[in-house]
């Protein structure tokens, strides 16, 4: 349409008032930025609402592929444009940076460079901001590092060999997963151990404590602490809250069903009414706009609550909420199937996709013999697909977890079908980045004992462990940070003349080049220093091993990442643009190291090829999925027990959110959708005969043409129950196949067996605890004796499947 004026019932929108926080601008001769019809149009009705909409915190429930994205920039343009809002009273938050950057991108197409003086940035991102402006008041340096998982790891295996607890019992994965879910929550140390059950979270909580203390030592923080902490220091400090409430008077938050409970509180510190804060001074709340939609809520893993977008209503209790439910992504074919499956979640709000696009090809289904037929059937078909005109780059294929990728890249290496697994070791994790970038930022932080101890003999330059735990303890007999007993070390007990001699020369290396940080040379030109000064580059480039030229190409890439970053005045996530754009602060090496820190998971996805290009066929777990589209989608591994996820199928809550995530793969198609599912599939080295998933049963009949059946498909022989292999109905088992059955092969097998353990007498809901895993719940059982096999939810670890005549398992 070429104008909102001629859509039926927005007769009636006018530009909205001004609020009493956001004066009137003097109005220039010829009008800056886009019109007010340009701002709404292609728009449909609820859409519109959305953009012009103001005063009400407002709920924009957001279907799949219905342009929540062009709502949400076309709004903050309108904000700018019509009403007046000044670009830095404006704080949008996304879920990653690449969203982020999009978004920002969109708008100032629309109203020009004002909008780099918005804060459009990931919960994180924002939350460092604050931090750096105000974290002296809680007694952390400005300076402080940002720990990611690794170094969080790290950490945590000095802590537990501090509180002397068996990191096998005691596993540093399992201990930090319990502490994250305790920071979501907004649980500190203190009231982490008041509510311990039993004396394994005891000792969880005895560890976070101590890994709290060591990151404070170390001026550094995990993700978590950085939301945790702003909500503690917005609570804490009424005066600085007003501040921020102040600053922002428009606040739009992306995809808000995946936030979790210190997300809600982050934002309801700055948008919600505080009767505390009641005075002549205190200013109105800001507008608040989230988008979201509830039948997309698949993070319960990582703490999000889909409670926050359920019950927006009732914690603002004078809230708007709109519905988008045209799709401009999916046939109706597609939308159709979507909507039958997500209906049969009893906990949702009524909503049903649709499109003008008319109704497309039917969903092709397909029941393969096993994994392998499976795989091959979906490499046969993107071959039928690519001879017919599609690009491999059109294609994704989805499965419920990591280790179902494996069989896709054996098939599709043997047929020679080009792929890219998302996933795996992504640029920012590989050792030789790592290793420089501890560096850089052992130089913003010298405290950061982690880093410190990563490059203190990185390269070799004769520094080994017996010199690295003297100088350890004189910083603990000094009471002091472990780079200012490295300054010292030749007064370190025990340390060889000739290691104290190479410490100063480490530290020689980096008080010099400290100065250029605080001279604030640009972040390239300090990393091209450090690589040679530390003669880190030099190491790899008279190495005869081919991976260190790779090492070398990828050292080189981080240098062209850093010189990027400083050649974009507002690149820095801590910088203030306000502050850049007026030219008072340039961002430097710290900004870039948040830059890289703050890099997000989904932000490696691949972008679809353009151009001649035919691309490559993508392989991704459903939950990395979430945001994309493909042209043509296949939607693997439907069965009972591998999706639905096997923990989900005795809670009703995990299986709604099971449904969601069919929901959100069967979305992200946009002209093709093929399901599929196999009759057996090998688990834990057996065959596994799995049911069809229920997911299955939900789809339309009428929309489904199924090209092979379970009919089709082969039967267990039944002449040997115990036989590892099958037939099909009626064919005669193939005589050359080895009998893994046979009585020789299983003396062999028992003459190499492990002596039994005695085997736990469990029941499902039984806690327990496992050597490597940490501690979980029991939720279903089979086999009894020597033969009892426990399935075990260990949370972030998953369910793992226990023979427990094997298991370092113990019923707690």
């Amino acid at each position: 349409m070429s104008s909102p004026f001629t859509i039926p019932g927005l007769e009636h929108i006018q530009p909205p008032a001004g609020q009493p926080s956001e004066p009137a601008p003097a109005r220039a001769p010829s009008r800056r930025g886009p019109t007010r019809e340009q701002l709404l149009e292609g728009l449909n009705e609820p859409q519109a609402e959305a953009v012009v909409h103001a005063g009400a915190p407002l709920l924009v429930v957001a279907g799949a592929g219905s342009g929540k994205t062009r709502v949400l920039t076309r709004r903050i343009a309108w904000l700018v444009a019509e009403r007046g809002a000044h670009p830095g009273s404006i704080l949008a938050i996304t879920f990653t940076n690449k969203a982020a950057a999009e978004m920002k991108e969109r708008v100032e197409e629309l109203v020009g460079k004002r909008a780099r003086l918005m804060w459009v940035s990931t919960f994180h991102s924002a939350c460092v901001r604050i931090l750096r402006k105000e974290v002296d008041k809680l007694g952390f340096k400005s300076s402080f590092s940002i720990y990611d998982s690794a170094d969080s790891k790290r950490l945590m295996g000095l802590v537990l060999k501090e509180l002397e607890l068996d990191p096998k019992k005691y596993q540093p994965n399992a201990v930090l997963n319990w502490i994250s879910d305790r920071k979501n929550e907004l649980v500190d140390a203190e009231d982490a151990a008041k509510d311990t059950k039993n004396a394994f979270e005891a000792a969880y909580a005895a560890a976070y404590k101590t890994y709290q203390r060591r990151l404070r030592e170390a001026n550094a923080m995990d993700f978590d602490d950085l939301i945790m902490t702003t909500v503690h220091l917005l609570m804490a400090f009424p005066e600085v809250r007003e501040t921020y409430r102040r600053r922002f008077r428009h606040v739009l938050v992306d995809e808000y069903q995946d936030t979790n409970h210190a997300q809600y509180a982050l934002i309801h510190q700055l948008c919600a009414e505080h009767p505390e804060d009641a005075g002549s001074e205190r200013v109105a709340p800001a507008e608040l706009m989230v988008v979201g939609d509830a039948d997309q809520s698949i993070y319960a893993f990582r703490g999000a609550n889909i409670r926050n977008i359920l019950d927006f209503e009732k914690d603002f209790a004078d809230a708007t909420s709109i519905l988008l439910e045209q799709n401009y992504r999916s046939t109706q074919t597609i939308l159709a199937t979507a909507n039958a499956v997500i209906g049969n979640n009893a906990s949702r709000k009524p909503k049903r996709l649709w499109t003008d696009a008319g109704d497309g090809d039917r969903i092709v289904g397909w029941v393969a013999d096993d994994e392998h037929a499976e795989a091959r059937f979906v490499s046969d078909e993107i071959d039928r697909l690519v001879d017919a005109g599609a690009r491999a780059g059109d294609v994704a294929v989805f499965y419920r977890t990591n280790a179902q990728s494996r069989v896709f890249e054996e098939i599709f290496m043997r047929t020679g079908q080009p792929y890219k697994v998302v996933g795996g070791v992504r640029f920012y994790e590989r050792k030789e980045v790592r290793d420089a970038l501890a560096y850089l930022r052992v130089l913003v932080n010298p405290a950061d004992e982690i880093s410190l101890r990563r490059v203190l003999n990185t390269p070799k330059r004769g520094i080994g462990d017996r010199a690295e735990a003297c100088v350890n303890f004189l910083a603990e007999q000094e009471r002091v940070t472990f780079f200012e007993a490295l300054t010292m070390a030749d007064r370190a007990p025990g340390i060889a003349t000739r290691s104290a001699k190479a410490i100063k020369g480490f530290v020689d290396i980096i008080v010099e080049l400290q100065q250029m940080v605080e001279a604030g040379e640009r972040p390239d030109v300090i990393l091209e220093t450090v690589l040679d000064r530390s003669g880190y580059l030099a190491e790899l480039e008279v190495s005869d091993d081919p991976q260190d030229g790779t090492r070398v190409e990828n050292l080189a890439e981080l240098v062209a990442v850093a010189r990027e970053f400083s050649e974009d005045p507002v690149a820095g996530p801590s910088a203030d643009p306000t502050d850049v754009e007026a030219g008072t602060v340039t961002p430097g090496l710290t900004d870039f190291l948040e830059r890289v820190a703050l890099v997000a998971d989904s932000d490696q996805i691949p972008d679809n090829p353009d151009g001649e290009d035919v691309g490559v066929v993508t392989l991704m777990t459903l939950h990395t999925a979430k945001g994309l589209e493909f042209p043509i989608v296949f939607l693997t591994g439907l069965e009972d027990g591998v999706f639905p996820h096997q923990r989900s199928l005795g809670d009703p809550t995990e299986l709604e959110e099971e449904r969601r995530l069919a929901y959100v793969g069967i979305t992200r198609a946009r002209e093709k959708l093929y399901v599929s599912r196999a009759v057996v599939r090998s688990a834990w080295g057996a065959p596994s005969h799995n049911p069809a998933s229920r997911f299955i049963d939900e789809l339309p009949i009428d929309l489904v043409d199924w090209k092979r059946t379970a009919d089709a498909a082969p039967r267990w022989s039944r002449s040997d129950p115990d036989a590892n292999s099958f037939s099909r109905m009626g064919a005669p088992t193939d005589a050359g196949r080895r009998n893994f059955t046979s009585a020789a092969m299983r003396m062999d097998a028992s003459s190499k067996a492990k002596s039994a353990r005695e085997v736990p007498s469990l029941a499902p809901g039984d806690r327990v605890v496992h050597d490597s895993f940490g501690m979980g719940t029991v939720v279903a059982l089979e086999g009894v004796g020597d033969k009892s096999v426990a399935s075990v939810d260990f949370g972030s670890q998953g369910v793992k499947r226990l023979l427990l005549r094997y298991a370092p398992v113990e019923k707690l």
